[in-house]
Protein backbone atom coordinates (compact mmCIF):
# COMPACT_ATOMS: atom_id res chain seq x y z
CA UNK A 1 0.00 0.00 0.00
CA UNK A 2 1.38 3.30 -1.05
CA UNK A 3 2.77 5.32 1.80
CA UNK A 4 3.99 8.09 2.63
CA UNK A 5 5.63 10.38 -0.64
CA UNK A 6 4.02 7.67 -3.01
CA UNK A 7 3.88 7.49 -6.61
CA UNK A 8 1.11 6.25 -8.45
CA UNK A 9 -0.42 6.64 -12.24
CA UNK A 10 -3.79 7.52 -11.31
CA UNK A 11 -5.10 8.64 -8.23
CA UNK A 12 -9.03 8.11 -7.64
CA UNK A 13 -10.48 10.20 -5.31
CA UNK A 14 -14.02 8.74 -4.19
CA UNK A 15 -15.16 4.95 -3.29
CA UNK A 16 -18.31 5.50 -4.81
CA UNK A 17 -19.72 2.83 -8.14
CA UNK A 18 -18.20 5.11 -10.15
CA UNK A 19 -14.53 5.85 -8.70
CA UNK A 20 -14.72 1.41 -8.03
CA UNK A 21 -15.61 1.23 -11.86
CA UNK A 22 -12.65 3.32 -13.02
CA UNK A 23 -10.52 1.57 -10.89
CA UNK A 24 -11.40 -2.23 -12.34
CA UNK A 25 -11.22 -0.67 -15.96
CA UNK A 26 -8.03 0.76 -15.35
CA UNK A 27 -6.45 -2.42 -13.43
CA UNK A 28 -7.29 -4.41 -16.67
CA UNK A 29 -5.43 -1.94 -18.92
CA UNK A 30 -1.98 -2.70 -16.27
CA UNK A 31 -2.60 0.93 -14.92
CA UNK A 32 -1.11 1.49 -11.38
CA UNK A 33 -3.70 3.19 -9.24
CA UNK A 34 -4.89 4.50 -5.75
CA UNK A 35 -8.67 4.58 -4.62
CA UNK A 36 -8.86 6.60 -1.48
CA UNK A 37 -12.63 7.33 -0.09
CA UNK A 38 -12.95 9.65 3.11
CA UNK A 39 -15.37 7.34 4.86
CA UNK A 40 -14.29 4.38 6.87
CA UNK A 41 -16.21 1.91 4.47
CA UNK A 42 -18.57 1.80 1.62
CA UNK A 43 -21.69 3.40 2.02
CA UNK A 44 -24.17 1.68 4.16
CA UNK A 45 -27.32 3.42 2.46
CA UNK A 46 -29.27 2.39 -0.64
CA UNK A 47 -28.91 5.14 -2.52
CA UNK A 48 -28.62 4.88 -6.30
CA UNK A 49 -31.07 2.21 -7.26
CA UNK A 50 -30.99 1.94 -10.76
CA UNK A 51 -28.34 -0.70 -12.99
CA UNK A 52 -29.28 0.42 -16.87
CA UNK A 53 -28.58 -1.58 -19.82
CA UNK A 54 -25.75 0.44 -20.86
CA UNK A 55 -24.05 0.18 -17.59
CA UNK A 56 -24.94 -3.44 -17.58
CA UNK A 57 -22.62 -3.63 -21.20
CA UNK A 58 -19.88 -2.05 -19.26
CA UNK A 59 -20.29 -4.45 -16.26
CA UNK A 60 -20.64 -7.33 -18.86
CA UNK A 61 -17.07 -6.37 -20.33
CA UNK A 62 -15.53 -6.64 -16.96
CA UNK A 63 -17.36 -9.93 -15.92
CA UNK A 64 -19.56 -8.71 -13.52
CA UNK A 65 -23.20 -9.09 -14.82
CA UNK A 66 -24.18 -12.64 -13.24
CA UNK A 67 -22.78 -11.19 -10.03
CA UNK A 68 -24.46 -8.16 -10.22
CA UNK A 69 -27.82 -9.80 -11.38
CA UNK A 70 -27.92 -12.46 -8.86
CA UNK A 71 -28.19 -9.56 -5.70
CA UNK A 72 -30.66 -7.70 -7.54
CA UNK A 73 -34.21 -7.93 -7.65
CA UNK A 74 -36.21 -10.33 -10.66
CA UNK A 75 -36.68 -8.26 -13.67
CA UNK A 76 -40.74 -7.49 -12.47
CA UNK A 77 -39.34 -5.15 -9.91
CA UNK A 78 -38.78 -2.84 -13.40
CA UNK A 79 -41.89 -1.15 -12.57
CA UNK A 80 -42.93 2.40 -11.25
CA UNK A 81 -46.28 2.38 -9.70
CA UNK A 82 -48.22 5.23 -8.64
CA UNK A 83 -50.40 5.11 -5.32
CA UNK A 84 -51.94 7.38 -2.54
CA UNK A 85 -50.42 5.36 0.18
CA UNK A 86 -48.08 2.24 -0.35
CA UNK A 87 -51.46 0.38 0.32
CA UNK A 88 -53.58 1.32 -1.56
CA UNK A 89 -54.13 0.04 -4.89
CA UNK A 90 -52.26 1.55 -8.43
CA UNK A 91 -53.42 4.67 -10.04
CA UNK A 92 -50.88 4.24 -12.50
CA UNK A 93 -48.12 2.14 -13.06
CA UNK A 94 -45.20 1.89 -15.83
CA UNK A 95 -42.57 -0.87 -16.73
CA UNK A 96 -39.32 0.22 -16.95
CA UNK A 97 -38.31 -0.76 -20.53
CA UNK A 98 -35.11 -2.67 -20.75
CA UNK A 99 -35.11 -3.39 -16.89
CA UNK A 100 -38.67 -5.09 -16.69
CA UNK A 101 -37.82 -7.19 -19.56
CA UNK A 102 -34.76 -8.09 -22.10
CA UNK A 103 -34.35 -5.61 -25.62
CA UNK A 104 -33.22 -6.46 -28.75
CA UNK A 105 -30.80 -4.09 -28.87
CA UNK A 106 -28.44 -5.39 -26.08
CA UNK A 107 -27.50 -8.67 -25.19
CA UNK A 108 -28.00 -7.96 -21.21
CA UNK A 109 -30.97 -6.17 -19.07
CA UNK A 110 -30.60 -3.72 -16.55
CA UNK A 111 -31.56 -4.51 -13.06
CA UNK A 112 -33.04 -2.73 -9.81
CA UNK A 113 -30.22 -3.31 -7.22
CA UNK A 114 -29.36 -1.28 -4.08
CA UNK A 115 -26.03 0.90 -4.01
CA UNK A 116 -24.61 -1.14 -1.55
CA UNK A 117 -25.34 -4.49 -2.90
CA UNK A 118 -23.69 -3.27 -6.28
CA UNK A 119 -20.17 -1.20 -4.23
CA UNK A 120 -19.05 -4.95 -3.19
CA UNK A 121 -18.73 -6.18 -6.23
CA UNK A 122 -17.15 -3.40 -7.94
CA UNK A 123 -14.79 -3.34 -4.66
CA UNK A 124 -13.70 -7.32 -5.54
CA UNK A 125 -13.53 -6.45 -9.30
CA UNK A 126 -10.06 -5.29 -9.09
CA UNK A 127 -6.93 -5.45 -6.75
CA UNK A 128 -5.15 -1.90 -7.17
CA UNK A 129 -5.06 -0.86 -3.33
CA UNK A 130 -7.73 0.90 -1.85
CA UNK A 131 -7.48 2.93 1.28
CA UNK A 132 -10.82 3.79 3.26
CA UNK A 133 -10.68 6.78 6.04
CA UNK A 134 -8.37 8.64 3.78
CA UNK A 135 -9.32 12.03 2.76
CA UNK A 136 -7.52 14.47 0.16
CA UNK A 137 -7.34 17.85 1.81
CA UNK A 138 -4.38 19.51 -0.41
CA UNK A 139 -4.22 19.02 -4.46
CA UNK A 140 -1.05 21.18 -6.35
CA UNK A 141 0.18 20.73 -9.74
CA UNK A 142 3.71 19.03 -9.53
CA UNK A 143 6.58 21.40 -9.02
CA UNK A 144 9.88 21.88 -11.04
CA UNK A 145 8.15 20.97 -14.22
CA UNK A 146 6.94 17.89 -13.46
CA UNK A 147 3.92 16.09 -14.97
CA UNK A 148 1.02 15.42 -12.78
CA UNK A 149 -0.36 16.57 -9.20
CA UNK A 150 1.24 16.68 -5.38
CA UNK A 151 -1.88 15.14 -3.14
CA UNK A 152 -1.87 16.13 0.55
CA UNK A 153 -4.07 12.98 2.44
CA UNK A 154 -4.93 12.39 5.89
CA UNK A 155 -5.69 9.29 7.66
CA UNK A 156 -8.91 10.15 9.64
CA UNK A 157 -8.30 6.92 11.65
CA UNK A 158 -4.54 7.79 12.83
CA UNK A 159 -4.16 11.36 12.20
CA UNK A 160 -1.26 11.06 9.93
CA UNK A 161 -0.70 12.89 6.59
CA UNK A 162 1.18 11.47 3.76
CA UNK A 163 1.76 13.02 0.34
CA UNK A 164 0.73 10.99 -3.10
CA UNK A 165 2.39 12.06 -6.60
CA UNK A 166 -0.09 10.96 -9.19
CA UNK A 167 0.34 11.51 -12.77
CA UNK A 168 -3.60 12.15 -13.01
CA UNK A 169 -6.30 12.55 -10.49
CA UNK A 170 -9.53 11.05 -10.90
CA UNK A 171 -11.72 13.07 -8.76
CA UNK A 172 -15.39 11.03 -8.19
CA UNK A 173 -16.00 12.62 -4.92
CA UNK A 174 -19.25 13.27 -5.26
CA UNK A 175 -21.56 16.49 -6.09
CA UNK A 176 -20.02 18.61 -3.35
CA UNK A 177 -16.33 17.69 -4.72
CA UNK A 178 -13.17 18.59 -2.80
CA UNK A 179 -11.44 17.94 -5.99
CA UNK A 180 -13.41 20.05 -8.24
CA UNK A 181 -13.21 23.21 -5.57
CA UNK A 182 -9.56 23.09 -5.24
CA UNK A 183 -8.85 22.81 -9.20
CA UNK A 184 -10.92 26.39 -9.38
CA UNK A 185 -13.98 24.67 -11.52
CA UNK A 186 -17.33 26.06 -11.29
CA UNK A 187 -20.90 24.43 -12.04
CA UNK A 188 -23.93 25.57 -13.87
CA UNK A 189 -27.24 25.30 -13.17
CA UNK A 190 -29.96 25.43 -10.46
CA UNK A 191 -27.70 23.89 -7.62
CA UNK A 192 -28.94 22.45 -4.90
CA UNK A 193 -32.99 21.85 -5.36
CA UNK A 194 -34.31 20.09 -2.74
CA UNK A 195 -33.49 18.06 0.82
CA UNK A 196 -34.92 15.29 1.30
CA UNK A 197 -34.73 11.92 4.14
CA UNK A 198 -34.40 8.62 3.73
CA UNK A 199 -35.44 6.17 6.70
CA UNK A 200 -34.61 2.79 5.95
CA UNK A 201 -36.84 0.58 8.06
CA UNK A 202 -38.16 -3.17 8.48
CA UNK A 203 -41.78 -4.04 8.39
CA UNK A 204 -43.63 -7.14 7.58
CA UNK A 205 -44.38 -5.94 4.19
CA UNK A 206 -42.91 -9.19 1.77
CA UNK A 207 -45.86 -11.38 1.56
CA UNK A 208 -47.89 -7.89 -0.23
CA UNK A 209 -44.60 -6.65 -1.82
CA UNK A 210 -44.58 -10.00 -3.71
CA UNK A 211 -47.62 -9.98 -5.29
CA UNK A 212 -47.28 -6.35 -6.61
CA UNK A 213 -43.93 -5.78 -7.50
CA UNK A 214 -41.95 -2.11 -8.28
CA UNK A 215 -38.81 -0.86 -8.19
CA UNK A 216 -40.21 2.59 -6.60
CA UNK A 217 -44.04 3.21 -4.82
CA UNK A 218 -44.83 7.13 -5.41
CA UNK A 219 -47.30 8.00 -3.26
CA UNK A 220 -48.56 11.49 -1.67
CA UNK A 221 -46.68 11.09 0.88
CA UNK A 222 -43.12 10.14 -0.27
CA UNK A 223 -42.10 7.00 -2.86
CA UNK A 224 -40.75 3.92 -1.26
CA UNK A 225 -38.54 1.53 -1.99
CA UNK A 226 -37.57 -2.02 -1.74
CA UNK A 227 -34.41 -2.78 -0.67
CA UNK A 228 -33.54 -6.20 -1.18
CA UNK A 229 -34.35 -9.48 -2.50
CA UNK A 230 -34.67 -10.88 1.12
CA UNK A 231 -36.56 -7.63 2.25
CA UNK A 232 -35.90 -4.32 3.89
CA UNK A 233 -37.29 -0.91 2.69
CA UNK A 234 -36.52 2.82 2.40
CA UNK A 235 -38.94 5.87 2.40
CA UNK A 236 -37.64 8.86 0.97
CA UNK A 237 -39.79 12.25 1.43
CA UNK A 238 -38.62 16.07 1.72
CA UNK A 239 -36.86 16.46 4.85
CA UNK A 240 -39.49 18.42 7.54
CA UNK A 241 -38.14 21.34 9.52
CA UNK A 242 -38.15 19.83 12.14
CA UNK A 243 -35.75 17.25 12.19
CA UNK A 244 -34.90 16.51 15.68
CA UNK A 245 -38.55 16.33 17.04
CA UNK A 246 -39.73 13.68 14.09
CA UNK A 247 -41.46 10.49 14.45
CA UNK A 248 -39.97 8.43 11.80
CA UNK A 249 -41.85 5.29 12.81
CA UNK A 250 -45.04 7.47 13.01
CA UNK A 251 -44.57 9.47 9.91
CA UNK A 252 -43.57 5.88 7.88
CA UNK A 253 -46.43 4.42 9.20
CA UNK A 254 -49.24 7.22 8.24
CA UNK A 255 -47.72 7.05 4.63
CA UNK A 256 -48.10 3.15 4.71
CA UNK A 257 -51.79 3.55 5.28
CA UNK A 258 -54.13 2.66 7.34
CA UNK A 259 -54.63 -1.04 5.82
CA UNK A 260 -50.94 -1.75 6.20
CA UNK A 261 -50.93 -2.31 10.18
CA UNK A 262 -47.95 -3.50 10.53
CA UNK A 263 -45.03 -2.57 13.04
CA UNK A 264 -42.09 0.10 11.75
CA UNK A 265 -38.27 -0.83 12.85
CA UNK A 266 -36.44 2.03 11.79
CA UNK A 267 -32.99 1.49 11.08
CA UNK A 268 -31.23 4.63 9.52
CA UNK A 269 -32.31 8.05 9.06
CA UNK A 270 -30.14 10.09 6.51
CA UNK A 271 -30.56 13.67 5.30
CA UNK A 272 -29.63 15.05 2.00
CA UNK A 273 -29.24 17.32 -0.70
CA UNK A 274 -30.68 17.15 -4.36
CA UNK A 275 -28.41 18.81 -6.61
CA UNK A 276 -28.86 19.69 -10.04
CA UNK A 277 -25.89 21.26 -12.10
CA UNK A 278 -22.85 20.40 -14.89
CA UNK A 279 -19.19 21.32 -14.06
CA UNK A 280 -18.02 24.48 -16.21
CA UNK A 281 -15.02 21.81 -16.90
CA UNK A 282 -14.70 18.28 -16.69
CA UNK A 283 -11.07 18.43 -16.05
CA UNK A 284 -8.06 21.02 -15.71
CA UNK A 285 -4.50 19.82 -15.65
CA UNK A 286 -3.77 16.78 -14.41
CA UNK A 287 -7.63 16.73 -12.98
CA UNK A 288 -10.27 15.17 -14.42
CA UNK A 289 -13.75 14.75 -12.98
CA UNK A 290 -16.56 11.95 -13.59
CA UNK A 291 -19.49 11.01 -11.79
CA UNK A 292 -20.85 14.06 -9.23
CA UNK A 293 -18.18 15.69 -9.29
CA UNK A 294 -18.75 16.18 -12.53
CA UNK A 295 -22.52 16.23 -12.97
CA UNK A 296 -25.11 16.41 -10.42
CA UNK A 297 -28.30 14.88 -11.69
CA UNK A 298 -31.85 14.42 -9.36
CA UNK A 299 -32.86 11.03 -9.06
CA UNK A 300 -35.91 10.89 -11.05
CA UNK A 301 -35.49 8.21 -13.65
CA UNK A 302 -32.29 6.87 -12.39
CA UNK A 303 -29.38 8.32 -14.31
CA UNK A 304 -26.62 10.06 -12.58
CA UNK A 305 -25.07 7.03 -11.31
CA UNK A 306 -25.35 5.18 -14.66
CA UNK A 307 -24.28 8.70 -16.51
CA UNK A 308 -20.73 8.40 -14.17
CA UNK A 309 -20.58 4.94 -15.03
CA UNK A 310 -20.07 5.80 -19.13
CA UNK A 311 -18.00 8.62 -18.28
CA UNK A 312 -15.05 6.99 -16.75
CA UNK A 313 -15.52 3.96 -19.59
CA UNK A 314 -15.28 6.68 -21.97
CA UNK A 315 -12.22 8.38 -20.12
CA UNK A 316 -10.22 4.96 -18.74
CA UNK A 317 -9.08 3.83 -22.58
CA UNK A 318 -7.49 7.38 -22.98
CA UNK A 319 -5.55 7.44 -19.70
CA UNK A 320 -3.86 4.07 -20.72
CA UNK A 321 -3.08 5.65 -24.08
CA UNK A 322 -1.88 8.83 -22.49
CA UNK A 323 0.12 6.99 -20.22
CA UNK A 324 1.50 3.77 -21.96
CA UNK A 325 2.38 6.26 -25.41
CA UNK A 326 -0.16 5.27 -28.07
CA UNK A 327 -1.99 8.61 -26.99
CA UNK A 328 -1.02 11.74 -27.16
CA UNK A 329 -1.67 13.41 -23.14
CA UNK A 330 -4.46 15.64 -25.95
CA UNK A 331 -6.83 12.75 -26.28
CA UNK A 332 -8.14 13.27 -22.59
CA UNK A 333 -9.21 17.01 -24.17
CA UNK A 334 -11.96 14.62 -25.80
CA UNK A 335 -13.17 13.45 -22.36
CA UNK A 336 -15.15 16.92 -21.94
CA UNK A 337 -15.83 17.34 -25.63
CA UNK A 338 -17.52 13.77 -25.34
CA UNK A 339 -18.95 13.68 -21.97
CA UNK A 340 -20.38 17.28 -21.11
CA UNK A 341 -23.18 17.46 -24.01
CA UNK A 342 -24.27 14.36 -22.49
CA UNK A 343 -24.62 15.36 -18.93
CA UNK A 344 -26.58 18.66 -20.08
CA UNK A 345 -29.15 16.11 -22.04
CA UNK A 346 -29.33 13.89 -18.96
CA UNK A 347 -29.54 16.95 -16.73
CA UNK A 348 -32.35 18.03 -19.00
CA UNK A 349 -34.06 14.57 -18.87
CA UNK A 350 -33.61 14.41 -15.42
CA UNK A 351 -35.74 17.71 -14.72
CA UNK A 352 -38.28 16.57 -17.25
CA UNK A 353 -38.84 13.70 -15.05
CA UNK A 354 -38.87 15.17 -12.28
CA UNK A 355 -41.64 17.50 -13.47
CA UNK A 356 -43.84 14.32 -15.18
CA UNK A 357 -43.47 12.52 -11.87
CA UNK A 358 -45.14 15.61 -9.47
CA UNK A 359 -47.16 16.14 -11.87
CA UNK A 360 -48.61 12.63 -11.73
CA UNK A 361 -48.88 13.66 -8.41
CA UNK A 362 -50.53 16.09 -8.27
CA UNK A 363 -53.15 15.78 -10.68
CA UNK A 364 -54.30 12.51 -8.42
CA UNK A 365 -54.46 15.01 -5.35
CA UNK A 366 -56.85 16.79 -7.11
CA UNK A 367 -59.05 14.02 -8.34
CA UNK A 368 -59.46 13.29 -4.99
CA UNK A 369 -59.96 16.81 -4.04
CA UNK A 370 -62.88 16.91 -6.27
CA UNK A 371 -64.08 13.41 -6.55
CA UNK A 372 -63.87 14.17 -10.39
CA UNK A 373 -62.21 10.52 -11.30
CA UNK A 374 -61.31 6.77 -10.39
CA UNK A 375 -57.90 5.60 -10.38
CA UNK A 376 -59.09 3.82 -13.33
CA UNK A 377 -59.96 6.68 -15.18
CA UNK A 378 -56.53 8.40 -14.62
CA UNK A 379 -54.85 9.12 -17.61
CA UNK A 380 -50.67 9.72 -17.28
CA UNK A 381 -48.54 12.47 -19.21
CA UNK A 382 -46.58 10.53 -21.09
CA UNK A 383 -46.91 8.31 -23.52
CA UNK A 384 -46.21 3.68 -22.70
CA UNK A 385 -42.79 4.56 -23.82
CA UNK A 386 -41.86 7.09 -21.40
CA UNK A 387 -39.88 5.48 -19.03
CA UNK A 388 -37.71 3.45 -22.00
CA UNK A 389 -35.10 6.34 -22.41
CA UNK A 390 -32.80 3.86 -24.73
CA UNK A 391 -32.14 6.97 -27.15
CA UNK A 392 -30.60 8.85 -23.92
CA UNK A 393 -29.05 5.03 -22.66
CA UNK A 394 -27.97 3.53 -26.26
CA UNK A 395 -28.19 6.57 -28.84
CA UNK A 396 -25.41 8.71 -27.18
CA UNK A 397 -23.22 10.02 -30.22
CA UNK A 398 -19.81 11.27 -29.67
CA UNK A 399 -18.76 14.29 -32.02
CA UNK A 400 -14.47 14.96 -31.17
CA UNK A 401 -11.06 14.75 -33.08
CA UNK A 402 -11.44 10.90 -31.32
CA UNK A 403 -14.03 10.16 -34.08
CA UNK A 404 -13.63 10.20 -37.71
CA UNK A 405 -16.61 10.99 -39.54
CA UNK A 406 -17.94 9.97 -42.58
CA UNK A 407 -16.82 12.05 -45.68
CA UNK A 408 -16.31 14.99 -43.23
CA UNK A 409 -20.19 15.27 -42.73
CA UNK A 410 -20.76 15.96 -38.45
CA UNK A 411 -21.63 13.52 -36.09
CA UNK A 412 -25.05 13.26 -35.54
CA UNK A 413 -26.52 14.56 -32.40
CA UNK A 414 -27.10 12.10 -29.52
CA UNK A 415 -31.10 11.22 -29.15
CA UNK A 416 -32.88 12.62 -26.54
CA UNK A 417 -36.37 10.90 -26.56
CA UNK A 418 -37.51 7.23 -25.47
CA UNK A 419 -36.88 5.50 -29.24
CA UNK A 420 -33.01 4.34 -30.27
CA UNK A 421 -32.27 3.80 -33.44
CA UNK A 422 -28.96 1.51 -33.96
CA UNK A 423 -26.50 3.37 -36.08
CA UNK A 424 -23.00 1.82 -37.87
CA UNK A 425 -21.83 6.27 -38.26
CA UNK A 426 -19.13 7.22 -36.96
CA UNK A 427 -19.24 8.17 -33.37
CA UNK A 428 -22.43 5.95 -32.22
CA UNK A 429 -22.31 3.70 -29.92
CA UNK A 430 -21.46 -0.12 -31.90
CA UNK A 431 -24.83 -1.71 -32.14
CA UNK A 432 -25.37 -5.24 -30.27
CA UNK A 433 -25.26 -8.25 -33.27
CA UNK A 434 -24.92 -11.83 -32.49
CA UNK A 435 -21.84 -12.90 -33.72
CA UNK A 436 -22.33 -16.52 -32.27
CA UNK A 437 -25.15 -17.62 -30.80
CA UNK A 438 -23.79 -16.67 -27.69
CA UNK A 439 -21.25 -13.79 -28.21
CA UNK A 440 -22.40 -10.24 -29.61
CA UNK A 441 -20.60 -7.66 -31.14
CA UNK A 442 -19.71 -5.92 -27.85
CA UNK A 443 -17.99 -9.10 -26.51
CA UNK A 444 -15.06 -8.22 -28.91
CA UNK A 445 -14.28 -5.02 -27.09
CA UNK A 446 -11.89 -4.52 -24.63
CA UNK A 447 -8.23 -3.59 -23.69
CA UNK A 448 -7.77 -2.32 -27.58
CA UNK A 449 -9.44 -1.17 -30.94
CA UNK A 450 -11.18 -3.61 -32.93
CA UNK A 451 -11.30 -3.90 -36.19
CA UNK A 452 -14.85 -5.92 -38.00
CA UNK A 453 -14.69 -7.20 -41.13
CA UNK A 454 -16.22 -9.09 -43.16
CA UNK A 455 -12.64 -9.97 -45.13
CA UNK A 456 -10.21 -9.97 -41.75
CA UNK A 457 -7.73 -11.90 -44.63
CA UNK A 458 -7.06 -8.89 -46.74
CA UNK A 459 -7.16 -6.02 -43.31
CA UNK A 460 -4.86 -8.06 -41.79
CA UNK A 461 -1.99 -8.21 -44.25
CA UNK A 462 -1.59 -4.57 -43.55
CA UNK A 463 -2.21 -4.15 -40.55
CA UNK A 464 0.94 -3.88 -37.83
CA UNK A 465 0.40 -0.80 -35.63
CA UNK A 466 1.58 0.39 -32.42
CA UNK A 467 -1.74 0.36 -30.70
CA UNK A 468 -3.65 -2.19 -29.21
CA UNK A 469 -5.35 -3.48 -31.81
CA UNK A 470 -7.20 -7.38 -32.84
CA UNK A 471 -9.46 -7.61 -36.04
CA UNK A 472 -12.57 -9.60 -35.38
CA UNK A 473 -14.50 -11.35 -38.35
CA UNK A 474 -18.08 -9.98 -39.37
CA UNK A 475 -20.43 -12.40 -40.23
CA UNK A 476 -21.93 -11.47 -43.87
CA UNK A 477 -25.50 -11.64 -42.50
CA UNK A 478 -24.58 -8.41 -40.55
CA UNK A 479 -22.74 -6.35 -43.40
CA UNK A 480 -25.85 -4.49 -45.10
CA UNK A 481 -26.88 -3.63 -41.40
CA UNK A 482 -23.02 -2.54 -41.14
CA UNK A 483 -23.39 -0.33 -44.16
CA UNK A 484 -20.25 -2.52 -45.48
CA UNK A 485 -19.69 -3.95 -48.88
CA UNK A 486 -17.25 -7.41 -48.92
CA UNK A 487 -13.84 -5.77 -48.16
CA UNK A 488 -15.41 -2.93 -45.88
CA UNK A 489 -14.63 -2.46 -42.23
CA UNK A 490 -15.18 -0.68 -39.01
CA UNK A 491 -13.22 0.73 -36.08
CA UNK A 492 -14.24 0.39 -32.76
CA UNK A 493 -12.83 2.38 -29.80
CA UNK A 494 -12.16 0.51 -26.60
CA UNK A 495 -15.45 1.96 -25.30
CA UNK A 496 -17.41 0.56 -27.96
CA UNK A 497 -18.24 3.47 -30.10
CA UNK A 498 -17.44 3.56 -33.70
CA UNK A 499 -14.27 5.94 -34.44
CA UNK A 500 -14.07 5.42 -38.08
CA UNK A 501 -16.10 3.73 -40.75
CA UNK A 502 -14.79 2.37 -44.29
CA UNK A 503 -17.45 1.06 -46.35
CA UNK A 504 -15.79 -0.88 -49.08
CA UNK A 505 -12.21 -0.33 -48.61
CA UNK A 506 -9.45 1.56 -47.06
CA UNK A 507 -9.05 4.37 -49.67
CA UNK A 508 -5.27 3.83 -49.13
CA UNK A 509 -2.38 1.43 -47.85
CA UNK A 510 -1.86 3.28 -44.71
CA UNK A 511 -5.42 4.11 -43.74
CA UNK A 512 -6.00 2.39 -40.69
CA UNK A 513 -2.20 3.93 -39.17
CA UNK A 514 -3.31 7.26 -40.16
CA UNK A 515 -7.13 6.83 -38.44
CA UNK A 516 -5.91 5.19 -35.31
CA UNK A 517 -3.24 8.04 -35.12
CA UNK A 518 -5.49 11.28 -35.95
CA UNK A 519 -7.97 9.58 -33.46
CA UNK A 520 -5.54 9.18 -30.38
CA UNK A 521 -3.67 12.18 -31.25
CA UNK A 522 -0.26 10.63 -32.20
CA UNK A 523 2.02 11.42 -34.90
CA UNK A 524 1.48 9.59 -38.25
CA UNK A 525 3.37 6.92 -38.89
CA UNK A 526 6.32 7.97 -41.45
CA UNK A 527 6.91 4.83 -43.13
CA UNK A 528 5.14 1.60 -42.39
CA UNK A 529 6.50 -2.04 -43.32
Amino acid sequence: MPGANAEVEVLIVGGGPVGLTGRALLERWGVRTLLVEKHGELSPFPRSRLVNVRSMEIYRQLGLTATITARAFAPEYGRVRFRDTLHDPDFATEAMVGIHAPVPESPVTGVVTSQDRLEPTLLAAADAPVRFGVELVGLTEAADGAEGAEVLLVDHRSGVESRVRARYVLAADGANSTVRQQSGIGTTGPGAVGRVTTVVFDADLDHWRARQPAGVYFTSDGYFLPLYPEGGWAWIVPTPEDVAGADWSGLVSHALGTGAAVQVDVLRVQHWVVNAFVAERFGRGPVLLAGDAAHAIPPAGGMGMNLGVADVHNLCWKLAGALRGWAAPGVLETYETERQPVAHLTLHQAVVNTELMFGVQKARREQLRTGAATPAQFELPWSDQYFAQLGLVLGVTYDSDAVLTDGGTPAEPSDTGTDYVPSTRPGHRMPHLWLTHDRSTLDAFGEWFTLLTPDPARWAQRTTTPWPLRIEPLPQEHTDRCGLRPHGALLIRPDGHIAARWPDRPPADFALHHALAALTGSAPPGKHP
